[in-house]
C-alpha cells in the first residue's frame, strides 16, 4: 500500500479525504460494560485550532488543549455521536495518545499511514496506524 498522491497522472488530482475512521487500541468503557473503540476524525479547520485557545479550561491548564480539540475533531466514537470533552476526558492514557498521533499524522502528513522496517527481515513496508476497521480485510 503506498500513501496516496496529491496528483495521479491518469485521472488528475486525488480527492480530498477530509474523515479518517480508527479503531482505539483499548476503547471507552462504559458503565454498563459496553466498549467503544471505532471512530471517524476529521480534517480540524483554522477555527478549531484557534478557538479552544478562548476556553477557560485550557487557559487554566494548557495541557488540557488536546481534550478541546480532539473533542471538536471526533465525529464519532462507537454509537456515540455527541463527542465532547468530558468523553475524551474518560479515554485511557494508550487512546489520548494514539488520538493525539492520529491527529498529527492526518493534520500534518494527509494520512495514517507509516513506514517501518520488519526487525527479523529487514523488509520496508507500511502499516495504517488508524488500525483495523470492522469489517475491512
Amino acid at each position: 500500500m503506498s500513501a496516496p498522491t496529491a496528483v495521479d497522472a491518469a485521472s488528475g488530482p486525488a480527492p480530498l479525504q477530509t474523515e479518517y475512521a480508527f479503531v482505539l487500541p483499548r476503547g471507552l468503557v462504559e458503565e454498563d460494560g459496553t466498549v467503544h473503540r471505532d471512530g471517524v476524525m476529521r480534517l480540524a479547520t483554522a477555527r478549531d485550532e484557534i478557538l479552544p485557545l478562548r476556553d477557560p479550561r485550557v487557559r487554566e491548564n494548557e495541557a488540557y488543549l488536546s481534550i478541546v480539540l480532539l473533542a471538536r475533531v471526533l465525529l464519532r466514537l462507537g454509537t456515540i455521536t455527541e463527542v465532547h470533552a468530558g468523553i475524551v476526558e474518560r479515554l485511557f492514557a494508550a487512546d489520548l495518545a494514539f488520538l493525539q498521533d492520529l491527529y498529527r499524522r492526518v493534520n500534518q502528513e494527509g494520512h495514517t499511514l507509516a513506514a517501518v522496517t520488519c526487525p527479523s527481515c529487514e523488509h520496508d513496508f507500511q502499516v495504517d496506524v488508524a488500525g483495523d476497521v470492522p469489517g475491512e480485510s
